[in-house]
């Protein structure tokens, strides 16, 4: 079975930092670009970052870029984010997910994800 397992969420306060891990299993994972995703509550899910599959390209959404940085460790089938100077507006529950091959970087849509992980960032 394909899996995705998401870790390191939790409760910080405005401007601390999280370092968010995702262990992947049951896929080649280093054939893959990795993404992270979020949902705030009552909303829809977004993007947040993808990295490709050697990890030497990166993207990130405006609101997030130049705080957070994706990194990968394909001899550990692990996905991570540094997310630094958290903002209230950055509470959401995490996932890392896979698109379809070819999808664009920012694309949303997710063939795979797996279980998230809640950060709750208070003002």
């Amino acid at each position: 079975d394909v899996q995705l397992q998401a870790s390191g969420g939790g409760l910080v306060q405005a401007g601390e930092s999280l370092r968010l891990s995702c262990v992947a299993s049951g896929f080649t994972f280093s054939n893959w670009n990795m993404r992270w995703g979020r949902q705030a509550p009552g909303k829809g899910f977004e993007w947040v970052s993808t990295i490709s599959r050697g990890g030497d390209s990166t993207a990130y959404q405006d609101s997030v870029k130049g705080r957070f940085t994706i990194s990968r460790d394909n001899a550990k089938n692990t996905l991570y984010l540094q997310m630094n100077n958290l903002k209230p507006e950055d509470t959401a529950v995490y996932y890392c997910y896979t698109a379809a091959s070819g999808s664009a970087y920012s694309s949303a849509i997710y063939t795979t994800r797996g279980q998230g992980t809640l950060v709750t960032v208070s003002s």
